[in-house]
């Protein structure tokens, strides 16, 4: 295959070779679980998901790992505050975090562990670190030194000279270097702990993704990724650790995808912008939530705004509206949501699937992708169009070979994964309704259109309305609008 990934780790893009023919191991840092989910976490989650359906659309292997971070100070400050046990408090947002991706199509990864179960195995890696002099302990704390390993910083291109502490380091007076990073941490009241050599306590957060990395997928594995406010500390401090302690090279490739923000402005609750994904489902149906997610470059920092979405729901409408229009034509698909991901294999490719390869092997480029999928409905509807009467068996051969295509290609972004009837079922429910300013806002570029004299557009945006359950009414006024209920 030709796929290229951006390595972080050499700046550019490069040729992915699997370490081992056919078989590609993949690590994607999960979610620390003290809270509900929020979009940020949705988009790390669908790239990586977006990437394990396309390598095995193209018949690789994987292997996928996503872990969950069960045993943390924000975990434990919060079931402190609540008089809860983290445990509680961690399953309730684990099942959360199940329900939420499954609302978004992200499928399941092969092995989700959980930091907690593999406490021995972090022990184990501590003892070897400090038997090989890169770690030391400090009463019964635990660092790494950071000193001891040659090339830290090189993951994220910094010196370790110009460092400064990240957002989960404190400063420390046990520390030999402001830099050095905790392995264990010593027990403290009303924590969860564990014995070990150096007394009971728990582990530092970089060495339980290093443990899990190793023990799923060994020594060195293919790629490593998750958001871009991981690459440091957190990735820089596994990458020194894992390879100190286990000798091999960990992962050869390092992929992160870029921020979110929220009307050009940080997530943060204390600007009250803090957008969970319950909360955007509550306003937008999940596949339009997904596509918005996917319709930039995973590498790009993506604005999250109303417009913004609800320009992508018209696009998604059209499409489903075309797929619904084509049943009417040459009768139903299969279910869309079992369409396979075999779909782009080698025996397969047409030009359409040929240039959809090359755009997800330039560096998983889903905008792209997405363009040629919105290009074939458009040829799908030019066909439609042409068709008078009873449709011949060569027209009929054509369509039902674009549908095909869609939905494949459908299948690895995650989307075109229901029958348009329940698409739009979903989308007229009260719940997924347009708030009445973007109800306004539509009617304005109707109206311009109409001044403009371009009824296409304009029984365009009344079509695209209407299926979302919005009736329009002209009259000498102007045009009103009421919910059709």
């Amino acid at each position: 295959m030709a796929l290229k990934l951006y390595n972080t780790a050499t700046r550019k893009k490069q040729l992915f070779h699997p370490l081992e023919g056919g078989k590609i191991g993949i690590y994607a840092c999960g979610v620390t679980v003290y809270d509900l989910c929020h979009i940020g976490h949705a988009r790390s989650a669908i790239v990586f998901d977006v990437l394990v359906r396309y390598l095995r659309a193209r018949g690789f292997e994987v292997n996928y790992v996503r872990n969950f971070t069960d045993v943390d100070d924000k975990i434990i400050e919060r079931a402190n505050r609540l008089g809860r046990s983290t445990g509680a408090l961690a399953q309730e947002f684990i099942d959360a975090f199940y329900e939420d991706m499954g609302r978004l199509n992200v499928l399941n990864a092969d092995h989700e562990p959980r930091a907690t179960e593999h406490i021995d195995g972090m022990i184990d890696m501590i003892s070897r670190l400090m038997d090989r002099g890169y770690a030391y302990a400090e009463g019964n704390d635990v660092f790494f030194s950071v000193e001891k390993f040659k090339g830290y910083g090189r993951l994220s291109g910094r010196k370790l000279e110009d460092m400064q502490a990240g957002s989960r380091i404190a400063v420390d007076e046990k520390k030999r270097h402001p830099m050095d990073f905790v392995l264990w941490k010593s027990a403290k009241p009303d924590e969860p702990q564990w014995p070990s050599p150096w007394g009971a306590g728990r582990p530092g957060w970089h060495i339980e993704c290093s443990v899990m990395c190793n023990h799923y997928l060994g020594a060195s594995f293919d790629i490593h990724g998750g958001g871009r406010d991981l690459l440091f500390p957190h990735h820089e401090n596994e990458m020194a650790q894992s390879i100190a302690a286990m000798d091999g090279s960990f992962a050869r490739y390092w992929v992160h995808n870029g921020f979110v923000t929220v009307e050009s402005e940080k997530m943060s609750k204390s600007l009250g912008n803090f957008l969970t994904i319950r909360d955007a489902l509550k306003i937008y149906h999940p596949e339009v939530l997904r596509l918005f997610l996917v319709s930039r470059h995973y590498r790009s920092p993506l604005d999250f705004s109303k417009n913004a979405v609800f320009d992508l729901q018209a696009g998604l409408v059209r499409i489903y509206r075309s797929l619904q229009r084509l049943e009417e034509i040459i009768g139903p698909y299969e279910e869309p949501g079992n369409v396979s991901l075999s779909g782009l294999s080698e025996d397969k490719q047409d030009s359409f699937t040929e240039e959809f390869i090359k755009a997800m092997d330039d560096d998983l480029n889903t905008a792209a992708a997405i363009g040629l999928i919105f290009d074939k409905v458009r040829d799908i509807n030019k066909i439609m169009d042409s068709v008078d009467g009873a449709v011949d068996k060569a027209a009929q051969s054509r369509l039902a070979e674009s549908r095909r295509q869609v939905y494949s290609a459908g299948a690895v972004l995650g989307l075109l994964q229901v029958s348009p009837a329940l698409f739009f079922q979903h989308l007229s429910s009260d719940e997924m309704r347009l708030e009445p300013e973007e109800i306004e806002k539509m009617i304005e570029e109707r109206g311009e259109a109409r001044k403009n004299k371009d009824w296409a557009k304009s029984d365009q945006i009344r079509a695209e309305l209407k299926d979302m359950g919005v009736v329009l009414e002209d009259g000498p006024k102007g045009t009103t609008w009421r919910l059709d209920v």
